[in-house]
This record gives structure tokens, C-alpha cells and sequence, in this order.
């Protein structure tokens, strides 16, 4: 063993699995739950991102920790333990959800693209499924992933449509720490969308993955506790700075909405050029470019991100090792790869229905909300156990924000479920 596997992985090496994670959690779903309830609560929604940060952090440090420490995916370990009907269950629900949000983001994008060129919606739907498809099975994500990064700039010209208006910072600050809301059915929905669509489940199967995969990569030599103990130290300051930039993103993309949108009276986004508006003070006429582009960028990172971790959660489910690394042109991961094939064209299909791209979007962000308690609760006694997770078992304050979150996502649901 060299001098640098014994040091651990540089940074720039684990600047990765967390960070893509934060970039592909402002997906479509996000972009438009987050700009729906800037439009309909104004600066009353600013709370949600700010709450959310330390729970998302947590849960997904949890989640990194499993794939990392047992090399096997979320799915994998659940199989271990868990009896098959739970392990059925949870990637059934994952599957469903994933279908549907993956449908979403591509009406979205072809939606976003028809605005800028003209054209058809559903030309640019069947388009993007099978260029997502194709290049996922066909190029190392990390590649693919390295230019599609750069349209996910697009998103930070929320930020400087913010800083070109006059805002009252004082008020900004009141409303995120006193927010002025009545919690009926409309406030939950939206309360349970932005949760939903921040700490998605798809992400947790999916950062377990790409640990998983990392840690194969290097091989299956022993670790010992230090090495193991600085790489998770890695995992937990890429999480951290994924999810801050997630974050920071949604919060102003619900800041400009709320001084634009809102402000001026339109507070139902209910097509894709409306919830675009949002950004004309700054943009002007490049606005349905700008757009476009946040749009086109987060979904064609999503997309693969979510098709993947239904891959990953079915073949663990039905016994297989899915991976990524697996080259389909050599004949491996057939299977795998089949189902990520499943999971993108179902959503193209899905993509045809009449619903409304934003419509579609929001209620994805619903479903992701109600998904994720069942799977938190469950991952978070999988954590736990000393016989899965050896002497890295989840305790003191990761485990008691990990379980805050697992709450807070709870009540928040069970009180909408019993509020509509």
C-alpha cells in the first residue's frame, strides 16, 4: 500500500458523491416546488430550506456512511436484515416515486426547451429520456456529470435577481425566524412539498451507491480504523458542502420568487413561462433562456441520478450487484442497465400525460415527502445495528439528528394526510 492510500483520499478526490447529491436534489421538482411556494407564501417559506439543512445533512451523511462502511447498497443491507416484504416494499415505493419525478423532470425539460426554440414538447421529451439513457450507459457518470455541471450555474442567477432589487433584509430575517403561517391543508401540502422534494429519498440509494462504488474502486484490501475514520470525515464535509449549496439555491430561488412573483400578484404558478417570469428583473429578454437552461442542466443531472438509484434499489432487492462501472459494451450489467432503461422510458411515457409539467412537478415533491418516512425509519435502525455496521454503528449526535429528521418528516405528513 503507497504513502497515499494509507493517507486517505485527497480532497479533491472525495469532492464528489455530496456535492453531485446537492446539485441534483434542485432538479425540476425542486426549481418549481421551490418557485411555487415563493409565489403562493411569499417570504412564509423561507423557514423550510433553513430547518432543513441540518436534517438533509444528516440523513444523507447516514446513508454514505452505510454504502461506505459495508460496501453494499441501502437495498443490499436492507435484505440482510430485514424480512423480504420490507425489502419488496421499499424499492417498490422508491420505484414508484422515482417514476413519477423522473416523468416530471423530463415534461419539465422539454417543456423549458419548447419556451425557448418553439417546437414540440413531446419531440423534446422522447429526445431528452434517450439522451439521458444513452449517456448513462455509455459514459462514466463522473464524465458526463463534469459538463453538465456547468448549466447547473444557470440556478445562481436566482441570487443575482435578489441582489439587482431593493428587499428589506430586516423582514427577510423576521420571516425566516417568526414566519406568519396558517397551518391549513394548502400551507402542509406545500410544507410536505419543499421537505419532500429537499430530503428525497432517491438521494439517500443513491449517495450509498456512489460510496459503495468508491470504495470497491479502491479495492477490497483491509482498512484500518484510521483510514476508515478519515474517510469518514470526507464523506461528512462533502455532504455538508453539497447540501449547503443545494440549500442556499432553494432559499433564494423562494426569495425570488417571493419579491417578484408574489409581490406582484401571481401567486398560483401554474405553466413553466409563468414560474420563468421570476427572474426578468434581472434576465429581461435572455429570461426564458436562463431558465431553460437551470432546467435542462438540474434534469439532465437528475434524471441519471434518480434512474439509477431505482436500478440500484431493484437489482439489491432482487439479489444482483448493481453498478455503474459496469461497461454494457463488454456485456456487463445487462440487467442493470435494463432497468435503468425501464425507469427513464417509463418516464418518457408517463411524460405524455395531459398534467401540467408544473403540476407534475409539485405533486412529485409531494409523493417524495410521504415515501421518505417509511424509508428513513428503516434506515435509521439499519444504521444502528452493531451486526451491519460493526464498530461504526450511527450513535450520538448523527443519530439524534438523523432521527429528528425522520420525526419532523412524521408529523409533517401525518399532519397533512389528516388535514386534506
Amino acid at each position: 500500500m503507497n504513502t497515499a492510500d494509507q493517507a486517505g483520499p485527497s480532497p479533491a478526490d472525495r469532492i464528489g458523491p455530496g456535492l453531485i447529491t446537492g446539485a441534483a436534489d434542485d432538479d425540476p421538482s425542486g426549481i418549481a416546488t421551490y418557485s411555487q411556494a415563493g409565489a403562493q407564501f411569499g417570504l412564509q417559506m423561507l423557514w423550510t430550506v433553513i430547518l432543513t439543512f441540518p436534517l438533509m445533512c444528516a440523513i444523507q451523511m447516514i446513508s454514505a456512511r452505510i454504502g461506505h462502511v459495508t460496501r453494499q447498497g441501502l437495498t443490499a443491507n436492507i435484505r440482510r436484515v430485514f424480512p423480504a416484504w420490507v425489502t419488496i416494499g421499499v424499492a417498490g415505493l422508491l420505484v414508484a416515486a422515482n417514476s413519477l419525478n423522473i416523468s416530471a423532470d423530463i415534461a419539465a425539460m422539454a417543456e423549458a426547451l419548447r419556451l425557448l426554440v418553439g417546437g414540440s414538447a413531446q419531440i423534446y421529451a422522447v429526445t431528452f429520456g434517450l439522451l439521458c439513457l444513452v449517456l448513462q450507459v455509455f459514459l462514466p457518470y463522473r464524465v458526463y456529470v463534469f459538463w453538465l455541471k456547468w448549466l447547473t450555474l444557470a440556478l445562481f442567477t436566482y441570487v443575482a435577481v435578489v441582489f439587482s432589487l431593493h428587499i428589506d433584509w430586516s423582514e427577510v430575517v423576521l420571516s425566516v425566524v417568526f414566519p406568519q403561517l396558517h397551518l391549513n391543508k394548502n400551507t402542509l401540502l406545500m410544507i410536505v412539498a419543499v421537505f419532500g422534494t429537499t430530503i428525497s429519498p432517491y438521494l439517500f440509494f443513491w449517495q450509498a451507491g456512489q460510496e459503495m462504488e468508491d470504495a470497491l474502486a479502491r479495492g477490497d484490501a483491509p482498512r484500518s480504523d484510521a483510514q476508515i475514520r478519515s474517510h469518514l470525515r470526507f464523506i461528512k464535509w462533502d455532504t455538508i458542502t453539497g447540501m449547503a449549496v443545494s440549500n442556499i439555491v432553494a432559499f433564494f430561488i423562494i426569495l425570488c420568487a417571493a419579491v417578484t412573483l408574489h409581490t406582484a400578484g401571481l401567486i398560483e404558478i401554474q405553466t413553466a413561462a409563468q414560474a420563468a417570469e421570476a427572474l426578468r428583473p434581472l434576465a429581461g429578454r435572455f429570461t426564458f433562456m436562463l431558465f431553460a437552461l437551470g432546467i435542462i442542466g438540474t434534469g439532465l443531472l437528475a434524471v441519471p441520478v434518480l434512474a439509477g438509484s431505482a436500478a440500484y434499489a431493484t437489482a439489491e432487492a432482487l439479489g444482483l450487484r448493481g453498478s455503474l462501472s459496469f461497461r454494457v459494451e463488454r456485456g456487463e450489467g445487462r440487467g442493470f442497465y435494463a432497468i435503468i432503461a425501464l425507469a427513464t422510458l417509463g418516464g418518457v411515457v408517463l411524460a405524455f400525460t395531459p398534467a401540467d409539467p408544473v403540476d407534475e412537478l409539485f405533486w412529485a415533491a409531494v409523493l417524495n415527502g410521504i415515501i421518505s418516512v417509511p424509508i428513513m425509519v428503516i434506515m435509521m435502525l439499519l444504521a444502528a445495528r452493531k451486526d451491519v455496521m460493526g464498530n461504526y454503528a450511527v450513535g450520538g449526535t448523527l443519530r439524534s439528528l438523523g432521527w429528528l429528521s425522520t420525526a419532523v418528516m412524521m408529523v409533517t405528513v401525518t399532519a397533512m394526510l389528516f388535514a386534506t
